[in-house]
């Protein structure tokens, strides 16, 4: 399915230190092995100003990156969101908002199982919520909400220095946000590397 661009550039306007979708952060660092060497948990606001940048650029760069070429989009089967599917747990996170440490857990263990690339890695998660405005006739937004579109941004960055995440190498958006509105039976993945397949394989989900 073609993403468009204007759905994901609509999304990053609201992804910056004024105009701020996030609520809350979570992540892990893993060692070279995907070993968890340590976890983090907390509201997106508590943040300082330079903090808040940082990490604001960093989910920023799965929307914001090429669209059909370094993101592109998974179609999600009934069969992928069946009890006990990496589908089913991102979709829990989802509707806890993150602050659920247990299943946090179970993803980074997840992920760590399947994802050993020789050096340290940072696994970040941020859950955002964005008020959809109502388009008018005319295609221009009026200020009534249509929908709440409430999402996940994950990340794969090598970490650099002390606990410093560098510029993700993998990542998505969870659910798709298509057409102006959530799309729950896409999940958008977004690879550094074109034709890398790290987050779609770790999700075994297919193009």
């Amino acid at each position: 399915m073609h993403i468009d661009r204007e759905d994901m550039l609509e999304l990053t306007r609201r992804m910056t230190v004024s105009r701020n979708c996030f609520s809350r952060i979570a992540g892990a660092y893993m060692d070279e092995e995907g070993v968890i060497d340590g976890t983090f948990n907390t509201h997106f606001l508590k943040l300082s100003g330079s903090e808040k940048e940082k990490n604001l650029n960093i989910a920023k760069t799965v929307p914001y990156s090429n669209t059909n070429v370094n993101l592109k989009n998974y179609r999600l089967d009934q069969g992928a969101r069946k009890p006990g599917s990496i589908m089913q747990l991102l979709e829990a996170l989802r509707q806890c908002e993150l602050k659920n440490d247990a299943l946090l857990y179970s993803l980074y263990e997840y992920i760590g199982e399947r994802y050993q690339p020789g050096y340290p890695y940072a696994v970040y998660l941020f859950f955002g919520s964005y008020d959809v405005p109502t388009k008018g006739k005319d295609k221009e937004n009026q200020w009534e909400s249509e929908e709440v579109y409430q999402f996940l941004i994950g990340t794969i960055s090598p970490v650099t220095g002390d606990y410093e995440a560098g510029k993700p190498e993998a990542g998505f958006l969870y659910p798709a946000f298509a057409n102006h509105s959530t799309d729950i039976d896409g999940i958008n993945i977004y690879q550094a590397e074109e034709g890398a397949q790290l987050f779609a394989k770790i999700l075994g989900v297919q193009a």
